[in-house]
């Protein structure tokens, strides 16, 4: 791949987006998503503090992404580049990085070493971009970006990123960080104390909404807008639960209503907990009266009543996914999760009566004192659910996270969920689709989501060594993260 050719692809792209901004603004930040285009451009998120840059005076944004093959720009040396300016990240100032999860702070080794940006900020100095950190991955455990951001950003950032671009305007690198570093929502370090004061954002801020919509990114052409953030349930593994950054805030239909463009033909509603929204099922008719197609994230089964149901079917739903987590309903009353039998079963079959063809259920397994008996109850449930509606079943081991009350749960014996997973698929062979995600990358999420600085340190050696699981098991040990 030549550098023609990188940029003929990004131009590719850019001609079938909609919504692209462009500013003439002095102050130029590269907001990166450590992931590749189709994810990165479905991040709700990414985009709002996308438009949030360009409506700041005298700033504008350029986007950039984890490149589809790394290997093909790692061969022929060349940069990562931003979509709108078609430069590299090593001309901007600030380089900002939105990060989701664990698991994509490899993606930020990748970018910035492609760039020729030194990944320690212990080895950067004021000829580099400042690089910054944001994104949920904040709210959980930010402890693992501190070897590599200069500056974190704690928290919802639609009132962040002015505070900090206002820096970045006023003030030289050094007084910047001299500047933010006592300030809630921010931690520089090596100078502030602890992760405290995660901040959220104000009310007017609200809702979030999709700024570009493009037919090349996973949620194909689809508007996405937030209804509510937060959620308004308890469960104790989630780091939305209730009484975390402030519970659930709800937006009311008719401002949701109004954010939507009338060119958008497809329309996503987003957030923690969608279907506990007091005017979910006006706004859903609202949009499926206008003739768009409906997505809702966060399902909600004990929400769920023929008359929705009915809509998401008329809205274009072929799949009704929903989750029920605990693989028992002992586990499920052990965690919160607030969801029975009884609401599964009824949801399948208004689903069948609707005309939806499959049901998707998410489940965790590997919760603290799960048994045999309970993954027994699992299987025995999700065949009764199969003969209602063909069921496809997706099952995760559980990962604890801190600023939860499971925080610090052990991770389950790898052993033993393997083996627990090949009971689910011989138990359900026939009956239903059973999809499980590795047990391995689960364990080194769970590392990461637990760890320290030395736990990123880890990442960036596992990185180092190749990446495979047995590079992540040498360096966790040889950090004193998790034995080999």
């Amino acid at each position: 791949m030549s550098s023609w050719e990188a940029l003929s692809e990004i131009r590719r792209r850019v001609a079938k987006e909609e919504g692209v901004l462009r500013s003439p603004g002095a102050l130029r930040v590269a907001l990166c998503h450590p992931t590749a285009y189709g994810v990165a451009m479905s991040s709700l998120g990414f985009q709002t503090i996308y438009r949030e840059i360009h409506r700041h005076p005298g700033a504008a944004a350029e986007r950039a992404f984890l490149p589809d093959r790394p290997g093909e720009y790692r061969k022929r040396r060349l940069p990562v580049f931003t979509y709108e300016g078609e430069r590299p990240l090593s001309e901007f100032a600030v380089v900002a990085f939105s990060i989701a999860w664990e698991l994509e702070i490899t993606g930020l080794f990748e970018v910035l070493d492609l760039c020729g940006l030194p990944l320690l900020r212990e080895e950067r100095s004021a000829r580099h971009p400042l690089i910054v950190a944001g994104g949920p991955l904040t709210v959980s455990n930010p402890a693992i970006l501190a070897p590599f951001a200069d500056l974190i950003v704690l928290g919802e950032g639609e009132e962040l990123i002015h505070d900090l671009l206002d820096a970045a305007a006023a003030m030289n690198r050094e007084e910047m960080l001299a500047c933010l570093a006592g300030r809630p929502g921010f931690h520089v370090p090596g100078r502030s104390e602890g992760y405290d004061g995660v901040v959220r954002a104000g009310d007017a801020c609200l809702p979030a909404r999709s700024q570009i919509l493009t037919p090349n990114a996973v949620l194909r052409s689809m508007f996405l807008v937030e209804p509510e953030r937060g959620c308004s349930r308890a469960c104790r593994y989630c780091v939305m639960r209730s009484g975390a950054g402030g519970g659930m805030r709800v937006v009311p239909a008719d401002r949701v209503w109004a954010e939507i463009p009338a060119s958008a033909r497809r329309v996503g509603l987003v957030g923690a907990a969608v279907t506990d929204h007091p005017e979910i099922k006006p706004l859903v008719r609202k949009i499926v009266d206008s003739g768009r197609e409906v997505g809702v994230s966060s399902l909600r089964a004990d929400r769920l009543d023929p008359e929705l149901v009915g809509l998401l079917a008329r809205g274009g739903y072929r799949t009704l996914t929903t989750a029920a987590d605990g693989a028992s309903q002992r586990m499920r009353d052990l965690v919160g999760r607030n969801i029975d039998e009884g609401h599964l079963l009824r949801a399948a079959e208004m689903a069948r009566g609707a005309g939806i063809e499959r049901l998707r259920l998410y489940m965790m397994i590997g919760f603290p004192g799960e048994t045999d008996d309970d993954i027994g109850e699992m299987i025995r449930f999700c065949g009764e659910l199969s003969r209602v509606l063909p069921l496809v079943l997706s099952v995760s081991p559980f990962v604890a996270k801190k600023h939860t009350p499971l925080a610090g749960a052990p991770f389950e014996d790898l052993r033993l969920l393997d083996r627990r997973l090949r009971a689910i698929r011989a138990g359900l062979k026939g009956k239903a689709e059973v999809r499980s995600g590795s047990t391995r990358w689960a364990w080194v999420e769970h590392v990461l989501s637990q760890g320290t600085e030395e736990a990123g340190l880890a990442a960036l050696d596992a990185w180092r060594g190749g990446g495979g699981i047995g590079a992540w098991r040498k360096a966790f040990a040889a950090r004193g993260c998790a034995p080999a």
